[in-house]
């Protein structure tokens, strides 16, 4: 197995992908300690979920993005809801003062941007192609020995 792929108990996969969210309304209020506490606790909570690793991370004033390696087992959205809601929790508790700019207590706007990460679709479909020519090679070898 090559180190590209990760193993769970019944599947190999490489799983990665490059969310992008904002803070509600967009407030550019991500920076200096702020900044550095969402960003160590986006690490602390994603070593938390077994088999997340963040692999590579990005805090803008007003927007934050994230590579993540996230196994089959969890789904996108229930990493984001667990990240968004417990760093809206714990910012809401450490710095009283964001709450004055954000009723309701909404830290992030409701959405997020997700792309997956990986091999690109040319090459899956060159792979595709060579998988099938691979097998009718292989066919016309084990027909051969049934002949």
């Amino acid at each position: 197995m090559s180190k590209r792929f990760r193993k769970l108990a019944h599947s190999l996969y490489e799983c990665k992908y490059h969310v992008v969210f904002c803070p509600k309304y967009r407030f550019r209020i991500l920076k200096d300690e702020l900044a550095s506490y969402v960003e160590q606790e986006i690490y602390r909570l994603c070593s938390q979920k077994d088999g997340v690793e963040v692999i590579e991370l990005n805090v803008q004033p007003d927007h934050v993005h994230l590579v993540l390696w996230i196994p089959p087992k969890y789904a996108v959205s229930n990493i984001m809801g667990f990240l968004k809601g417990k760093i809206a929790i714990s910012v809401f508790r450490r710095f009283p003062h964001v709450g004055s700019k954000y009723w309701g207590r909404h830290f992030w706007s409701r959405g997020y941007c997700v792309s997956t990460v990986g091999v690109n679709e040319e090459q899956i479909c060159q792979y595709v192609k060579w998988q099938e020519k691979q097998e009718k090679q292989l066919e016309a070898i084990q027909g051969k020995l049934f002949d």
